[in-house]
């Protein structure tokens, strides 16, 4: 069977993607062949592309950091070993890959499938893959959320912020949702209260709100603005760091943002004023516990597929481009303009 793949071949702009066509082998045992109906552009990808990602490959690789699709064929050994409850052939499934999903076919271990709900659209699932898993686990893993508490949310327009802003809508949390002004009637829909992220007395508008400080702030941004958003939170309060948004075009050593940015949140957990800080990592745990990961992984995707499925809450399609032109895809993801995912679909559809 043959993939078509986009293919990173090094630093530089969207434009210097390649397609590339490559024959792929039978899948072997514990492993399944995906016909890949919509990937995602994440910002890792806007990283990768820089050589800014904490723990990208060498390249060239495939970008693409989670995918829907079908599957196809499933590998010897009964064809049942080791695949998830729900999944077989003809099943519409989920997958977080970190890389390799910028394709139309590929090779993925069943034990990383998540069965798709029925009636739910690959596109519309693709949306909540990566970034529903993200806003699940900071919201009622990392932060603890409880309804009835207030909540910041740094760039509520995009593919995280908007699912993690209807996640938090959904448990009967306040939201305070930054955005550029020409987002804000977006999120004012989405249920958040708007706040212009560029404001100077952003920390005075939060008060007004919430004088008290906050019971979390998810901050993807990093660099010195997250003094910030330290500062937003009330007693009890729990920081939540999950990107570097902010250093992706500083040269130098991709690594250095993250670990100046970790020992500042260490620093800031040992002070005694009952606030505390994370840093989110959604791959935490795998290497070590594969298997506990793997259930939690479907247990909590699965909780949002359930509830885009019910509709409690809606997919935030930015824009589809056929894979093919994943470059000029990539160009609009970090156009800052978009409010939701961008969706990359095969060229047939």
């Amino acid at each position: 069977m043959r993939a078509t793949e986009m293919v990173l071949p090094g630093i530089g702009e969207p434009e210097t993607l390649e397609v590339r066509s490559r024959e792929l082998p039978s899948p072997d045992a514990g492993q399944a062949l995906v016909r890949v109906e919509a990937s995602g552009i994440s910002f890792a990808e806007q990283q990768m592309r820089r050589g800014k990602y904490y723990d990208q490959p060498a390249f060239p690789f495939v970008p693409g950091y989670d995918l829907v699709g079908v599957v196809e064929a499933l590998g010897p050994a009964g064809q049942t070993d080791g695949v998830p409850d729900g999944v077989r052939v003809g099943q519409r499934v989920a997958a977080l890959t970190k890389t390799g999903g910028w394709a139309d076919r590929v090779l993925l271990p069943t034990a990383d499938l998540v069965a798709v709900p029925d009636g739910v659209a690959a596109a519309d699932a693709e949306t909540v893959i990566v970034n529903g898993v993200t806003a699940w686990r900071m919201l009622h893993r990392s932060a603890r959320v409880r309804a009835g508490q207030t909540i910041v949310v740094l760039g509520a327009n995009g593919g995280v912020g908007s699912t993690l802003v209807q996640l938090a809508r959904h448990a009967e949390i306040t939201v305070i949702g930054t955005a550029s002004p020409r987002h804000h009637d977006r999120v004012r829909q989405l249920g958040a209260i708007p706040l212009d992220y560029r404001d100077p007395d952003l920390l005075a508008r939060v008060r007004e709100i919430a004088p008290d400080g906050v019971a979390a702030v998810f901050d993807h941004v990093g660099g010195p603005g997250i003094a910030g958003s330290w500062r937003m939170l009330g007693r009890g309060g729990t920081l939540v760091s999950y990107g570097t948004a902010s250093t992706k075009d500083l040269p130098g050593n991709p690594r250095l943002p993250v670990l100046k940015l970790l020992a500042r949140l260490l620093v800031w957990n040992l002070l005694p004023n009952g606030r505390r800080t994370t840093f989110f990592n959604l791959w935490a745990g795998k290497a070590r516990h594969p298997d506990r990961y793997r259930a939690e992984l479907r247990a909590d995707l699965g909780e949002v597929l359930t509830l885009l499925a019910k509709g409690e809450i809606t997919a935030q399609v930015a824009r589809t481009f056929p894979l093919t032109r994943a470059a000029e895809a990539l160009r609009y993801a970090e156009s800052g303009t978009v409010i939701g995912k961008v969706v990359l679909l095969p060229d047939t559809a």
